[in-house]
């Protein structure tokens, strides 16, 4: 991801986030996939996923599939 289409994207944060953005992950709808980057860390990695690699990724963990046992 470029740093223009970094800087032009609206990053949101999940209502389930922890106070003042801590512990979490930002996502950023973009044409054609979806940005993740962690919020302590908004000029790190940022990991681009297509809308289907998302919407997989979220299936698996409201299943529970990541969890730690």
């Amino acid at each position: 991801m470029s740093r223009t289409t970094r800087q032009a994207a609206i990053w949101r944060t999940s209502s389930y986030s922890q106070p003042a953005g801590t512990d979490c992950v930002e996502v950023a709808g973009m044409t054609g996939y979806c940005a993740v980057r962690d919020s302590k860390n908004p000029v790190g990695p940022v990991l681009a996923l297509t809308r289907d690699e998302w919407a997989t990724l979220l299936n698996t963990i409201k299943t529970g599939a990541h969890d730690l046992r």
